[in-house]
């Protein structure tokens, strides 16, 4: 008896040992780090350390010890053997590499600003020379720094009147000498804020000339701000929305930046073939309505066929319900237990809603729907713009396998690539709309319109976000474009439009949404369709390999060739 008891314990042990290698390398193949993971995880808390430390924006001291800090960490990555790296390695190195150069980048067009600026703060250096003690606790002779405060508000009195005959500045020399007046008054709190009322000295001598020396910088910040260049494309055209066009150069280099390899006009010429796929598509379904080729009437229609106030919540739900279980039935990818238990929902704000009409998502689910304080016609056109048929194109991209599952995964696979981008995220989020129309999701020709609705929105972003940058439309004529071109209620073509020019988005968020659904589009054709994986595997995939541009999850996925000064050359619409 003893024996056979021995015997079931060590087959039960091996039995264990096999599974929890099995585990393990399971977990490796996700989990694991690889070789440039150790440095990238280094920097990151060097950086935090630094960041805590330096904390004075456009001060000399802290510009200098970004610069070498960067510096040294792109000498390391030099030094590690490229070529002997995985293909998953080499992404981390490509995309490690080229976070520090463009640090060093911005950290040199900040140098080459703040010098332009030198003349208007010949006081700088005495007030971060006291910021600079302060870190350590020096003990300040607090006669001498009352003299040098007075000295300093002098200074910026007389600067301030003598502003006024000096010529413009541009808008970003404009914000950058803001921002520097704004530093130096962080600074001077910091230490007015370490020594008053614990140092009895400087308590008497320098409460009065930090008050009117801060006072001095507040008023001076915001002549300074007030200097810029008035263009005509920085003009209130009525619309109240005034934003920052960037210009075609800039567009190029934040499109290469993003491994987008198409000029801004390629990009055009793509958002309206797929808008002619949605209009023939839009087409079909208004004729299936009765409505022959005039679809506007049946998003007319699709949008009065809204549920009453109060009961959006329950019809979200019910969306929720549908959309998980189509994913689930047609096997698409994997849905972890807890991402699906632990989502929420909660209401927007009127306020909020002024520049996102439509509910949003994540691990929780904002909605946007009409409350108490909204006037009417506000009322009627977030009813109607927040209509089940609209809801059901959106409401997997806001959840499940969209923001919600992305942001789950995120968390947990290979979290220490910090590469997010809106390509990555807004194009994962939208490429399920499209396999949902594809596997289909819709029900009716009324789904189909309200599927195509977004579809389209998504293609007119990319039209009047560039072409506002490009200094080509005003903020009015993309708010007219889509009410005329894709059906918006006009409130919320204009949340829209200032969503995206003063929402704090970057200028190539919006063309985000559609481009990169096209790059994981073609990329699904290059693995799904050719058979080389399923739809679970190849999504699986995707979500734990984090955020990145999507061209290098192609060169993961598909093993793709990468070599140390790689650039964007994917070119992934047309064949």
């Amino acid at each position: 008896m003893l024996q056979k008891r021995l015997l079931l314990l060590v087959l039960l042990c091996t039995a264990l040992i096999d599974i929890n290698a099995q585990q393990k390398d399971s977990l490796d193949t996700y989990y694991q780090t690889g070789k440039v993971q150790p440095l990238m995880a280094h920097y990151d808390a060097d950086r935090g350390n630094l960041a805590r430390f330096y904390v004075i924006q456009n001060s000399p001291e802290r510009r200098n010890r970004f610069k070498a800090f960067n510096e040294s960490y792109l000498s390391s990555l030099n030094k590690i053997g490229f070529d002997k790296l995985s293909s998953s390695d080499k992404v981390d190195y490509v995309l490690f590499k080229r976070q520090l150069n463009n640090e060093l980048r911005q950290l040199s067009k900040e140098e080459e600003e703040y010098n332009q600026l030198a003349k208007y703060f010949p006081f700088a250096d005495s007030i971060y020379s006291l910021e600079k003690l302060r870190r350590r606790g020096a003990y300040l002779k607090a006669e001498d720094v009352s003299k040098t405060l007075a000295a300093a508000n002098k200074q910026v009195r007389q600067l301030s009147k003598a502003l006024v005959a000096d010529a413009a500045l541009s808008k970003p020399l404009a914000l950058r000498a803001e921002a520097t007046a704004k530093g130096l008054q962080a600074a001077l709190k910091s230490v007015y804020d370490f020594y008053y009322g614990y140092d009895p000295d400087f308590t008497w001598w320098v409460a009065n000339p930090y008050k009117a020396l801060d006072s001095s910088l507040n008023t001076y910040a915001g002549l300074l701000r007030a200097k810029q260049v008035k263009e005509d494309s920085s003009k209130d055209d009525g619309s109240g929305i005034i934003g920052n066009p960037i210009g075609k150069e800039e567009l190029i280099r934040q499109l290469q930046y993003e491994m987008i390899p198409y000029t801004p006009e390629e990009l055009v010429d793509i958002a309206n073939k797929e808008f002619a796929w949605c209009d023939a598509e839009m087409k079909k379904a208004s004729r299936e309505m009765g409505f022959g080729d005039d679809w506007k009437k049946a998003l007319e229609k699709v949008k009065n066929e809204h549920v009453p106030a109060g009961r959006q919540p329950e019809m979200l739900m019910g969306l929720y319900n549908q959309s998980v279980d189509f994913l689930k039935k047609n096997d698409l990818l994997t849905i972890p237990s807890l991402a699906e238990e632990t989502w929420r929902m909660v209401m927007m704000s009127p306020e909020r809603q002024l520049v996102a009409p439509f509910f949003l998502g994540g691990e929780t689910l904002l909605i946007a729907y009409p409350t108490n304080t909204m006037d009417e016609d506000a009322k009627q056109m977030s009813l109607r713009g927040n209509n089940p048929h609209f809801s059901r194109a959106v409401l997997h991209h806001e959840l499940i396998a969209g923001h919600g599952l992305q942001y789950y995964m995120t968390n947990r696979y290979k979290v220490y690539r910090n590469f997010d981008t809106p390509f990555w995220t807004e194009g994962w989020a939208l490429y399920w709309e499209m396999i949902l129309w594809d596997k289909g999701f819709p029900r009716n020709a009324e789904d189909r319109v309200g599927m195509l609705f977004w579809r389209m929105h998504r293609c007119a972003r990319i039209i009047f976000s560039l072409n506002y940058h490009l200094s080509r439309w005003t903020p009015q004529q993309c708010i007219d474009f889509l009410v005329d071109r894709v059906g918006h209620e006009r409130a919320n073509a204009e949340g829209e439009v200032r969503r995206s020019f003063v929402g704090g988005y970057g200028p190539l968020y919006q063309i985000a949404y559609m481009i990169g659904a096209l790059q994981f589009y073609a990329l699904k054709k290059e693995v799904v369709d050719s058979g080389k994986m399923s739809f679970k595997q190849f999504h699986d995939a995707v979500l734990r390999e984090n955020a990145m541009p999507v061209e290098m999850v192609r060169a993961i996925i598909t093993n793709q060739p990468l070599d140390k000064e790689y650039k964007t050359s994917w070119r992934f619409y047309g064949k």
